[in-house]
């Protein structure tokens, strides 16, 4: 990749730095050089460690918690590969904070989804790429190009190479039906939905299975796990209703405090999620399985910078 050598450079933040040597090692490139330290009052200082001129540069950082500062790592990385006359910037966002606020839903409530696009934008980012987003009208939030790349064929493909027997995909919501239904596709199986509402924000009451789990092994699949409590919720209820076992699936590993604890402990019998997130050793439990997604990322990145179509990916 000579030509790569010359003018593509991959950095990152400090969010995620293990997913970018990965995606750094498909791409047969060395991570750029950089350093984000804290001054004494914590404001966070950006140091790029080599010439950027012309080059085109992307940025990896999901914006997971603490996401104020993940967000603002970035923001001020974006600007300083612009004052460093760097040719185009591209900000690669494995997991994008705050998605979950894409709308007004109460009076005077802010879209702060929006205002991240915004900011983003602003600091002087050319491209963004990221990862199942909570909402994919989020890309309409960015008067900038956006690839929403998909995390669910690396997880299909797990579970195809599994062979698991009597399989059901469960949406474990009315709301993630469509992305349930894709899934139930590509394992070329049948669908169920539980049915729950939810009283207040990260509480989750289930409230009836539609569709035939009895026997079955399901297959609960989510975009993101924040505290478990809707994912363990609805294990028990597939199990109730007699479920031979239950496989749970997501690409963001949010993991809130006690969530490793509580899958942990719930009937599910295998949790299959993505990198997308650094997931520290102690959120690591027994029966979580971590999927790569630097192949997928590295890929996309290589097909940007050789200006060739990227929809390939969405297949």
């Amino acid at each position: 990749m000579d030509q790569c050598e010359k003018k593509l450079k991959v950095f990152s933040g400090n969010a995620n730095r293990e997913l970018t040597e990965d995606i750094c090692k498909c791409l047969g490139l060395d991570i750029g050089h950089s350093e984000i330290t804290r001054f004494k009052d914590a404001e966070i200082r950006a140091r790029i460690l080599e010439t950027v001129r012309g080059a085109e540069v992307f940025i990896v950082q999901p914006l997971n918690s603490p996401s104020a500062e993940h967000i603002m790592e970035l923001l001020i990385m974006i600007d300083a590969m612009k004052r460093a006359s760097a040719k185009e910037v591209c900000a690669v966002i494995p997991y994008y904070a705050y998605a979950r606020q894409d709308r007004k839903t109460q009076p005077r409530d802010p879209i702060t989804a929006k205002l991240l696009a915004n900011l983003l934008t602003a600091s002087g980012a050319d491209r963004v790429v990221t990862l199942d987003l909570h909402a994919g009208q989020i890309q309409g939030f960015f008067d900038i190009p956006v690839d929403n790349l998909k995390g669910m064929p690396i997880i299909a493909d797990y579970l195809l190479q599994k062979n698991l027997e009597d399989i059901i995909v469960v949406s474990p919501d009315v709301g993630g039906v469509v992305r349930s239904r894709e899934m139930a596709d590509r394992l070329d199986c049948q669908l169920a939905i539980v049915d729950k509402r939810r009283p207040r924000p990260n509480v989750a009451e289930v409230m009836n299975i539609i569709g035939e789990v009895d026997g079955k092994t399901c297959v609960l699949i989510d975009d993101m796990i924040d505290t478990g409590g809707t994912i363990v919720n609805a294990a028990k209820a597939l199990i109730e209703k007699g479920a031979k076992e239950v496989y749970a699936c997501c690409t963001h590993a949010v993991f809130s405090d006690p969530a490793a604890e509580i899958l942990q402990d719930s009937p599910v019998k295998e949790l299959i999620v993505t990198d997308s997130i650094h997931l520290p050793v102690e959120k690591q439990i027994p029966k979580l399985t971590l999927l790569s997604v630097a192949p997928l990322f590295a890929e996309a990145i290589r097909r940007i910078f050789e200006e060739i179509p990227v929809s390939k990916l969405f297949d």
